[in-house]
């Protein structure tokens, strides 16, 4: 079997094996960078002027010793000035989670408040409406374009012609391979693996590539694999043989070259505010918060539940006899069906949909059980031939589901949360995936916005044991927003 190639020490970007696509990702990234500085200066200016015009009109304000004329351009500057101390163009931030928004937020509130605080101590008798327009009318913005931006990069980076991190893994053969697919899961995060560092005693069994990898070199020549390979970022996975020592030296090799250093930890699937990290004699020991079942958070959350779905029926109970009516004309049976579903705590409710199938495709299910085109403990069909007319249309924009919001109300469901599995599914269950029945089942979840019917069983179960582990009422909130983009799409709908 062929050895790895090695590069050696002293390689650049502009030897063989190099891969010249690095400067381009370089000037990619700061194109995204300086377009984002355009785009919020172009959001606070617009906020400012129509805080202006909302306050006072089209003219100077009457008996004002304050030149507006002045304000607000030193405003737009200042906001950005605090935008960049607050690092919201760092490229370890911008592009993926939730970070990127909460620094925009506070280096507008911090100016906000200063802003106050100096207004009041000096008074200096600027509008006080004026301010809370721009800075109200400007936060929100920020957050429109942020989040418009990160959407168009997202949808690059899917094609492969978006900014990514260029990415050196190092470890163990076996946890390279997993890291690699764990980040090409989610390949709009933006980490594309270009090369593997393996240690030594493994070099001469593996091929010149771990799957479609290349194993660029060793544990011995990291930093200068990484400069051969235009790598901005080398993350280190598992391995016996990287020790804390040579850790702490390949970070002191790694000063001052542009590369930054990141630790995948073996615990995966844990939400970033259940992780705190506390030094302990010099060791970055890393807590996690056990996930939350109980509690005021709970009540909140139910509390939500049943007020938006009292709303939602009242405001959609047009839409629902419609949909009614239309149901009743296409085929014979009843409106609504209603299935025994497992929820929380194991204990058994029937979920009401509107019927989409004939009134016997439970007993046509036998038939057809050969060709089903999931794996795992699901039966999906693309062209299932039990649906009816109406019902396909309501399957792809999720109408049929809408009944479910009475169990919402009567507390059996929640608005968000892992999908209700049957009894027949619940009684295959193992030992971890019964940890879906810790919270109610939801109308819509993770599973929804992350490509539903596509989805394979072991997807589809990890991102419900991810909801269950970590979820809060941001989340929530982040997930029925994006439902409305996923029923919007019809995508995996059927």
């Amino acid at each position: 079997m062929a050895t790895a190639t090695l590069l050696t020490p002293g390689s650049t970007s502009t030897r063989p094996g190099a891969d010249p696509s690095a400067p381009v990702a370089r000037a990619d990234q700061r194109a995204y960078v300086q377009g984002l500085v355009v785009l919020d200066t172009a959001v606070v200016a617009l906020a400012v002027l129509a805080a202006y015009l909302a306050r006072f009109g089209d003219a100077e304000p009457r008996g004002s010793e304050i030149p507006y004329v002045l304000v607000a351009p030193g405003l737009v500057l200042g906001w950005l000035v605090s935008l960049k101390a607050m690092r919201c163009y760092d490229d370890r931030v911008i592009g993926y989670g939730a970070d990127e928004y909460r620094r925009v937020s506070s280096a507008s509130l911090r100016l906000a408040g200063t802003i106050a605080i100096l207004g009041y101590v000096f008074d200096l008798g600027v509008s006080r409406g004026f301010l809370a327009i721009s800075f109200a009318l400007g936060i929100v913005g920020l957050e429109l374009a942020r989040f418009a931006a990160r959407k168009r990069l997202h949808r690059a980076r899917i094609r492969g012609a978006g900014w990514s991190r260029r990415v050196l893994v190092v470890g163990d053969t076996a946890h390279v391979l997993e890291l690699v697919h764990t980040l090409r899961r989610e390949p709009y995060a933006g980490y594309h693996v270009v090369g593997a560092c393996i240690p030594d005693a493994l070099l001469a069994p593996v091929a010149q590539r771990l799957g479609d990898v290349p194993v660029v070199g060793s544990f011995r020549g990291i930093p200068e694999a990484a400069t051969a390979i235009g790598a901005d970022t080398v993350a280190v996975t598992a391995s016996g043989e990287l020790t804390a020592t040579r850790l702490r030296r390949l970070g002191w090799q790694l000063e001052g070259t542009g590369v930054d250093l990141v630790l995948a930890p073996a615990l995966t699937d844990v939400a970033g505010p259940r992780i705190h990290t506390r030094p302990v004699a010099g060791l970055p020991l890393i807590h996690v918060e056990a996930p939350e079942f109980r509690g005021a958070r709970k009540l909140v959350k139910g509390f939500v539940d049943r007020a938006a779905a009292v709303v939602a029926l009242l405001l959609l109970l047009p839409l629902l006899l419609v949909i009614a009516l239309a149901i009743k004309l296409n085929s014979r049976g009843p409106v609504l069906f209603r299935q025994v579903r497992v929820g929380q705590g194991g204990r058994e409710f029937g979920v009401y949909k509107f019927r989409t199938m004939v009134v016997n495709a439970d007993a046509l299910l036998a038939e057809l059980a050969a060709r089903n085109e999931t794996d795992g403990l699901l039966f999906k069909m693309r062209d299932d031939p039990r649906v009816t007319r109406i019902g396909r249309l309501l399957r792809k924009w999720s109408l049929d589901e809408l009944p479910q919001l009475v169990n919402v109300l009567f507390g059996q469901m929640s608005l968000v949360g892992p999908r209700p599995p049957l009894p027949c599914e619940v009684a295959r269950y193992d030992g971890d995936v019964a940890r879906r029945l810790l919270v109610k089942p939801g109308m819509t979840g993770l599973w929804q916005v992350s490509g539903r019917s596509d989805l394979s069983w072991e997807d589809g179960i990890r991102l419900d044991l991810y909801y269950v582990e970590n979820w809060s009422l941001a989340a929530d909130l982040t997930i029925l927003w994006k439902t409305v983009g996923a029923v919007l799409n019809g995508r995996g709908a059927y």
